[in-house]
């Protein structure tokens, strides 16, 4: 589980004494606490990595908010913080394969938006981002 790797990396961080990873770390196991006690059980491998997609897609959102403000500090900042989230992710698929794998689950010209979406994250959890995923079926539909 994601959530005993994490909390290994932390007791390693703190260790070392490194505020980055030790506050990104502090964070994301929290978020992982609180929905589990939430459900009231422990997680499965697919609800941890999409609290994971949720802070890398904050932390986007955040890196794109000091690009434009052309905070370099935080801008190095973020983009550690993105390199420590998705090191807990599966490796990212390229739009090819997510197209070939969309293809082979039935995804063909002609589908709704909605439906062809129903069958692409659960099939593609955590292995691309959201808006690559939306992106590759809109080229299939």
């Amino acid at each position: 589980m994601l959530k005993t790797e994490i909390f290994e990396q932390l007791k390693k961080a703190m260790k070392e004494k490194d505020v980055l990873a030790k506050g990104v770390l502090t964070l994301v196991k929290s978020a992982l606490d609180l929905a589990e006690k939430e459900k009231g059980e422990p997680l499965t491998q697919a609800e941890e990595i999409a609290i994971i997609n949720r802070e890398v897609k904050q932390t986007n959102q955040a890196l794109e908010g000091a690009q434009n403000a052309n905070r370099a500090d935080l801008i190095e900042k973020e983009e550690a913080k993105l390199v420590l989230l998705k090191s807990f992710l599966p490796k990212q698929l390229t739009e090819a394969e997510i197209a070939e794998k969309l293809e082979a689950a039935g995804v063909t010209k002609g589908m709704n938006m909605g439906d062809a979406m129903k069958i692409a994250k659960p099939l593609l959890n955590g292995q691309a981002e959201g808006a690559v995923i939306s992106k590759v079926v809109k080229s299939l539909i």
